[in-house]
Parts: C-alpha cells; sequence; structure tokens
C-alpha cells in the first residue's frame, strides 16, 4: 500500500529526466579525460585500468589524483542538487539520481561501459542526498579502517550498511531500493578487487599454516 501510493505521487516523467542527465553527467570520465589530454594515454589500460583518482594519481602524481578526485566527487554532488532543485528535493528522484550518476560514471556509454568505481562519485551524491546517510557509512569505514589497517574491505562494509542507514533515516521503501542497487553496483565494480584481496589472504594463511624447513 506504501509503495503504491508513492508510485502514484511520484512525476516518473520528471524522474526519467533526471536519471537521463545524472546518467549522462556520470559518463564525463574526470580522469580518463584528463590523462587523454595530457599523455594521449588510456587510462584504463594503465596500472589497475580503473579510471578512478588512485590510478590517474599514479600516471599524474598528486594533481592528477586530487583533480580526478574533484571532478568525480563534484558530477555526483551536482547531479543530486539538480534533481533536488527540479523537483522540490523530492527524496526518491534524487536518490534516483544518485544511483544514475554513478551508474554513469561505473558504465560510460561513451567509453564503452568501462569506468570507474564509483566511491567518490556516490559519496558526494550521498551527502546532497542525506548527509546522515553518507556520514553513517563514512563512521563505518573509518571504523573498519581503524580495526583492520586497510580501505578495501571496510569500505564495502560501508556500502553494504547503505541500504540499512537509509532505512534508519527514512521511511521508504523506494529509496531503500534505490540504495540497495547502488550499493550493488558499488560492490559489483570492485569484485576483482575482492577477488585479488581474497586470494592474497589465502596464500598469505597457506604459508603460515606451512611447517618451517629445517
Amino acid at each position: 500500500m506504501m509503495w503504491s501510493m508513492e508510485l502514484q505521487s511520484t512525476h516518473w516523467l520528471q524522474a526519467a529526466g533526471c536519471a537521463a542527465g545524472a546518467y549522462a553527467l556520470g559518463c564525463f570520465s574526470t580522469g580518463y579525460y584528463l590523462v587523454r589530454s595530457r599523455t594521449g594515454r588510456d587510462l584504463r589500460e594503465i596500472e589497475t585500468g580503473s579510471a578512478g583518482a588512485r590510478n590517474a594519481g599514479r600516471v599524474l602524481g598528486k594533481s592528477g589524483y586530487l583533480l580526478t578526485a574533484f571532478g568525480d566527487m563534484f558530477k555526483g554532488a551536482l547531479a543530486v542538487w539538480i534533481a533536488a532543485e527540479f523537483t522540490g528535493h523530492n527524496l526518491l528522484i534524487m536518490s534516483i539520481a544518485a544511483l544514475a550518476v554513478v551508474a554513469g560514471h561505473i558504465w560510460p556509454v561513451q567509453l564503452h561501459f568501462r569506468g570507474g568505481k564509483g566511491v567518490a562519485t556516490s559519496f558526494a551524491a550521498l551527502l546532497v542526498y542525506d548527509y546522515r546517510v553518507a556520514l553513517t557509512i563514512l563512521v563505518v569505514f573509518l571504523a573498519g579502517c581503524a580495526i583492520t589497517r586497510k580501505n578495501l574491505f571496510p569500505a564495502m562494509a560501508a556500502y553494504f550498511c547503505l541500504p540499512l542507514a537509509d532505512a534508519w533515516f527514512h521511511d521508504n521503501g523506494m529509496t531503500l531500493l534505490v540504495t540497495i542497487l547502488m550499493s550493488a553496483i558499488i560492490l559489483i565494480a570492485h569484485r576483482r578487487n575482492l577477488e585479488e584481496e581474497f586470494s592474497a589472504f589465502r596464500a598469505r594463511r597457506s604459508m603460515a599454516s606451512k611447517p618451517e624447513q629445517t
């Protein structure tokens, strides 16, 4: 019943327009175009193959990292801000815009659906969507980093908790569904990193369990 009322009250043509605009904005891959303009190379063929800030920093140094991070965060925040302004802060459409800009960043159509991994873009989008949700997952991430001294697993744990944070602050089944989808695509984008971490962990366990040679 609640979902039915939400669907009836939402202007879906407006939602589709905001989603399309947010996806197009997300497709502007800051790191890719920055490295292409400065070196003529495809960032996705260098080092880790990601179009994100960390990989751009490996090629262009600190300035490349900062410019890419800023650009990726700016487009995430801008997409949700535009949706908010055009819809009178309709929470569901704002969440859809956040999902769409992240999808555009990860799967940019003009780059054959090979983009970044969406963390910076999604976090900035969530800050505009609801800063409480963004800060909640940030706390989860920082706590995980303090415990494990690593950042991949804490980051993925934070995004796993994203739908829970949204459910805590919003009694809205549709925004919960959108944040579940966002969490899923962030995790999918990091699947290779997770596989590598698990492989490295198993290798360390295997080495530790071998008896010392005498």
